[in-house]
């Protein structure tokens, strides 16, 4: 895997991946920047929920089980000194699908934190991370 940051001006960097996309990331007013991309450790933190994200479909789209959508809000603390690393990370999954089972959305949430996300097991070294999860059945929620 390859990437490349270059300075664009201030505190304002363009990403660039290996597969073609580019990001733009820049830093707070107060840091120098101009507020024009997102800053880096929310870039980490999002690539984190994306990795786990990606797992829990792949392993839910793998059991057969009728997931119709996946989404990962997550709240981050860091270290008040630096280097400011990650401290707690709390991830709060909500899937959506008719008849899914809680037994294999809770089993896929595990086995990628466990095993297959590898920027959350990164993550882990230095934070305490912790996750919740929501299913919601379309079907269920009419008939209320």
């Amino acid at each position: 895997m390859k990437a490349r940051v270059k300075w664009v001006q201030d505190m304002t960097f363009l990403g660039e991946s290996g597969s073609g996309h580019s990001v733009v990331m820049d830093g707070a007013p107060a840091a120098g920047g101009r507020d024009l991309g997102i800053r880096p450790m929310e870039m980490l933190l999002l690539g984190a929920g994306g990795c786990t994200a990606f797992d829990v479909i792949h392993i839910l789209r793998k059991s057969r089980q009728p997931v119709a959508d996946c989404v990962v809000e997550m709240e981050a603390e860091r270290a008040d000194t630096d280097p400011k690393v990650f401290t707690r990370i709390h991830m709060h999954f909500t899937v959506t699908g008719r008849g899914l089972s809680r037994d294999k959305v809770e089993r896929a949430v595990a086995l990628s934190a466990e095993k297959y996300c590898s920027a959350s097991v990164m993550l882990a070294a230095t934070a305490e991370i912790t996750r919740t999860i929501d299913i919601v059945d379309p079907d269920a929620e009419a008939r209320s």
